[in-house]
């Protein structure tokens, strides 16, 4: 059995996904948001100890960093370039645009070709970058037909500014739409132990090879009450219920590429190690049955 004493918190040991044929990276990353101000809105309290936190993140060996142009807003973005730059040889950072921020957890789609376009130009300046590797429309706006925004990134794309384009809380039939205009190599979507909607979605990305990033990951709601079949098999583990919702997503699909954020090193190091934690085939399936 595994325990707490010798699950290390190494991102290598969660495997390795391609992005778009071209973009191999390891399939446990980090979610920039949590290193804002409370509501995702401003400074974090503590400058100095995001920036650590941001170090310590290239040094567990994950080489894939999600955040966005409203994390802040432009906060996160800012951070990681002051943290991390020059960075590291092989550290990929997508980011996204499309949403507005009024104030804090307040957020509105904007759609409109021109407000990407400067949304994408303002994040290469932020995190000091010649093109984005992934970039990602965060969501789509109503007022705005879905081929004008995914017509401005797949301009830039050509242009250079872009090198693979994703898409954020979209359905399967949206997913189809969007490739109608530009090629889309990955979807982030919310999706957790306790939350399936999109488990669809999740098929449709392992069947077409696309990325799926799951946010808010490591939520499991019931399942993990004390007692709970989570509970039991993370005792039996010596893991955290936090670890075993982020081991289970890694076993849900090799193409599911989890980005578990947070703002304490601690609790990094924790999230990391569960890219070590390994069960049987028999337990995961006595987990899936209580998910049902």
């Amino acid at each position: 059995m595994s325990n707490t004493t010798t699950l290390k918190p190494d991102a290598s040991a969660s495997g390795t996904f391609t992005l778009g044929g071209d973009l191999t990276v390891r399939r446990l990353g980090f979610g920039a948001m949590r290193i804002t101000g409370k509501g995702i809105w401003g400074e974090p309290k503590d400058m100095d100890g995001a920036k650590r936190l941001l170090r310590r993140v290239v040094e567990l060996g994950i080489d894939f960093i999600d955040t966005a142009d409203s994390y802040g807003p432009e906060v996160s973005e800012r951070l990681i370039a002051e943290a991390l730059y020059p960075y590291p040889k092989g550290l990929v950072i997508a980011t996204k645009g499309g949403l507005t921020r009024s104030g804090p957890d307040q957020w509105s789609p904007n759609g409109r070709p021109e407000y990407l376009r400067k949304c994408v130009e303002q994040s290469l300046l932020r995190l000091r970058l010649d093109h984005i590797d992934l970039y990602q429309l965060h969501r789509f706006d109503s007022k705005v037909p879905a081929e004008d925004s995914l017509g401005v990134l797949k301009d830039l794309q050509d242009a250079g500014k872009i090198r693979h384009i994703g898409l954020s809380e979209v359905s399967v039939a949206e997913i189809k739409r969007a490739k109608n205009t530009v090629s889309i190599v990955s979807v982030q979507n919310l999706y957790n132990l306790g939350d399936r909607k999109y488990d669809d979605v999740v098929d449709y990305c392992e069947k077409h090879r696309l990325g799926f990033i799951p946010w808010f990951p490591v939520a499991a709601g019931e399942l993990a009450r004390p007692g709970g079949p989570l509970d039991a098999a993370a005792k039996r583990h010596g893991a955290t219920v936090s670890q075993l919702a982020l081991a289970w997503l890694l076993h849900r699909s090799p193409v599911v590429l989890p980005i578990p954020g947070t703002s304490s090193i601690a609790h990094l190091e924790e999230n990391t190690a569960a890219a070590s934690l390994q069960l049987e085939a028999g337990e995961w399936k006595e987990i899936e049955k209580a998910l049902k």
